[in-house]
């Protein structure tokens, strides 16, 4: 496998603390041992990987899932846990340019399609997940970005048919989002959940509908077969008719080989606080459940659970060592102390860190990797993977069967990846980027 961070990035370790570990268990599944056949194998038990399976079941296709851990080990088990809108970065002008008007509405819809799955999905699976907020809401860190918000109420309501909600920076304290910011827009669209207990639940409907799930099986090498594909893993082989890959951020430069470079694996770090009391929330003025972040480039995202802890994560380190890390979360700490300085004692016992996946044009990419028929992938969701990408292996089930889509199925998903800069050397442009940003948010 060919990755382009160091070991450190794809062990265990930056995941040590995190705080989704402490709430829910994990079934023990066995490895893939000796030779498998089936119709379709997925590679990858995040959220699209076993959305995608128990699509597939549900529809009577045998799938196998191949996990090199256990199922939600990547970024889909140590997430903030926001089911909001997103997946994408382009605003409506850029969409507007690429993909027409109607494309641009046609990849608004499929926003809020993500979230209505994900709600359908919990629903039906009769799934807990500490469900909370009443959509989401982002605080302006400087005063003219309250002014912008106020152009963003036709926005909302041109966009997904919804009508946002201005706060006033004096009436935050009422609304107990007492935290330095000047205003804020709340987005009656989305809610926060337990990322672990989602994808646990998830992975439990899909085996219940017959889907085969394998813990501890990385895949090594893929080869075409006939007109099928030989998946390699250490103690196995998978034949199978069809792939799918669900690997995003944690995938490797050449399973397939297609993936090289069309894709910037980047570090997000979280911290989570002890339970708070009554008098420690009432001394910061913070006692709302929204799921919240910042109008920064390099936001802040944060959220009051149900049971009092806070959660509260940024962008991570850029050399994903043991040392960047550190320092990753001793930025975090220290963002978090100046934004709640009521808070300064209060301890953050559990910490850790994943990776967020971007593409080169910035959108996430989701169909048939190019010239290899009967394998196919979903990645890039930019930070917003909880719906975006349950919703994009909901896709990737149907047109895995070729059948059309149930779900809005808009170009903007199906445009292929276009690759990075410097190739393997493309995380040398982050730094540049990051600078940027934070010059930005001055």
């Amino acid at each position: 496998m060919k990755r382009i961070y160091g070991d450190f990035a794809y062990s265990d370790a930056p995941r040590q603390g995190c705080w989704w570990d402490q709430t829910c268990d994990i079934p023990d599944r066995p490895a893939l041992s000796g030779e498998h056949r089936c119709e379709v194998a997925i590679v990858g038990g995040g959220f699209t990987g076993i959305s995608a399976a128990l699509h597939l079941a549900e529809a009577g296709v045998k799938a196998t899932v191949l996990e090199g851990r256990y199922v939600g080990w990547g970024a889909s088990g140590r997430n903030g846990g926001f089911c909001c809108l997103g997946g994408g970065m382009l605003d409506n002008a850029a969409l507007d340019k690429r993909f027409g008007r109607d494309g641009r509405m046609a990849w608004r819809e499929t926003e809020m399609a993500a979230i209505r799955l994900v709600e359908g999905l919990l629903d039906r699976h009769a799934i807990d997940v500490d469900r909370h907020s009443d959509g989401e809401t982002q605080l302006a860190h400087r005063p003219k970005d309250f002014d912008a918000m106020r152009d963003d109420l036709e926005y909302y309501a041109e966009s997904y048919g919804v009508e946002a909600r201005l706060t006033r920076p004096e009436d935050l304290v009422t609304e107990g989002m007492n935290a330095g910011f000047h205003g804020a827009i709340t987005v009656p669209i989305g809610f926060g959940l337990n990322p672990r207990k989602y994808i646990t639940g998830l992975a439990a409907a899909a085996e219940a509908a017959g889907a085969q799930i394998h813990h501890d099986t990385p895949v090594t090498a893929i080869t075409r077969q006939g007109s099928g594909f030989e998946l390699q893993t250490p103690a196995g082989r998978v034949i199978a008719d069809r792939v799918i890959i669900g690997t995003n951020g944690y995938s490797s430069e050449d399973l397939p080989d297609w993936l090289a470079a069309r894709y910037m694996p980047t570090q997000s770090s979280v911290i989570v606080t002890r339970r708070l009391t009554q008098d420690e929330l009432d001394a910061q003025g913070w006692t709302s459940r929204q799921a919240s972040y910042d109008t920064r480039h390099l936001l802040h995202y944060f959220r009051l659970m149900p049971d009092n802890r806070m959660l509260f994560g940024v962008r991570g380190g850029l050399l994903a060592n043991a040392g960047s890390e550190k320092r990753a979360l001793e930025r975090a700490r220290a963002d978090f102390d100046r934004m709640f300085p009521a808070w300064r004692e209060v301890e953050t016992p559990f910490n850790w860190s994943g990776m967020v996946c971007i593409a080169r044009d910035r959108m996430p990419f989701v169909g048939q990797v190019p010239n290899q028929p009967g394998m196919f992938a979903s990645l890039c969701y930019h930070g917003n993977g909880v719906a975006m990408a349950s919703y994009s292996g909901a896709v990737l089930a149907d047109v895995v069967q070729d059948k059309v889509p149930q779900h809005p199925d808009p170009e903007a998903m199906q445009r292929p990846l276009a690759r990075f800069e410097l190739g393997r050397l493309r995380r040398a442009i982050m730094p540049f980027a990051y600078l940027g940003f934070s010059l930005s948010d001055l």
